[in-house]
C-alpha cells in the first residue's frame, strides 16, 4: 500500500471512528471519506476492527516517542522517572482524542472492548513499552520488578483518572489542576523510591 493511500484511509477512518465510534463505523463510510471504493479497502484491511487497531497502534507509537524524546534529555533514574510519566500525562492531555481512541470511548461510553486476542495482545504490548521507562527508572532506583511494575500500574492508572475528570471538566469541582495533582503523585512516588534506595 502506497504511504499516501495508507495515510489516507487511516485519517479518514479516525475521523470516522471519532463520530460514529468502532461499533456505528462501517467499512463504506471510511471508503467514501478516504475516496475509494469499500472493496479497495478489503484489499488492505479485513475489518473495520483491523483498521481500528492500525490507528490506534499509530497513536500508541507516537504516545511511545514522545515518551522516549522526554526521557533523552533526562540524567539520573528520578528525572527519567519524572520525564516518563509527565510525558505520559501531557501526551494525552495534549491529544485527549488518543485517550478516546485507546479506552475505546467514540459513542461507546465505558465498557469493555477489544479488537480480538491477537490485536489486543500487539495493543498492550504496545502501550507497555510506552510505560516501561518509568518501570526501568524504578528498577534504577532500587524497587523490586514487582514494585516497579505496579509504580507503573499506579502512574498509568492515576494519569487516566485525572485525564477522565480534566477533559469532561470534573476535576473543576475540585478547584484543582489535574497537572498539579499528576505531578504531586510523580513527586509523592520519587520520595517513596528515594527513602528505600537510602536505608
Amino acid at each position: 500500500m502506497s504511504d499516501l493511500k495508507r495515510e489516507l484511509i487511516l485519517d479518514a477512518a479516525r475521523k470516522v471512528f471519532e463520530t460514529e465510534g468502532l461499533d456505528g463505523a462501517s467499512l463504506r463510510a471510511i471508503a467514501a471519506l478516504a475516496g475509494y471504493t469499500p472493496a479497495a479497502l478489503y484489499f488492505y484491511f479485513e475489518s473495520r476492527e483491523a483498521i481500528y487497531a492500525e490507528v490506534l497502534r499509530c497513536s500508541l507509537a507516537n504516545l511511545g516517542s514522545a515518551v522516549n524524546r522526554s526521557i533523552s534529555r533526562a540524567n539520573t533514574p528520578i528525572d527519567r522517572l519524572r520525564a516518563a510519566a509527565m510525558a505520559f500525562f501531557r501526551y494525552y492531555s495534549d491529544n485527549p482524542r488518543d485517550l478516546d481512541l485507546g479506552f475505546y470511548l467514540f459513542r461507546g461510553g465505558m465498557r469493555p472492548r477489544g479488537l480480538g486476542k491477537e490485536r489486543d495482545d500487539l495493543l498492550n504490548a504496545a502501550l507497555e513499552s510506552a510505560l516501561q521507562p518509568i518501570a526501568d527508572a524504578a528498577l534504577a532506583l532500587g524497587a523490586r520488578r514487582e514494585e516497579a511494575r505496579s509504580l507503573m500500574a499506579d502512574i498509568f492508572a492515576h494519569a487516566a483518572g485525572l485525564l477522565l475528570l480534566a477533559h469532561t471538566g470534573r476535576i473543576r469541582m475540585f478547584g484543582v489542576s489535574a497537572l498539579g495533582l499528576m505531578e504531586r503523585f510523580v513527586e509523592a512516588a520519587i520520595q517513596t523510591l528515594a527513602v528505600r534506595q537510602n536505608k
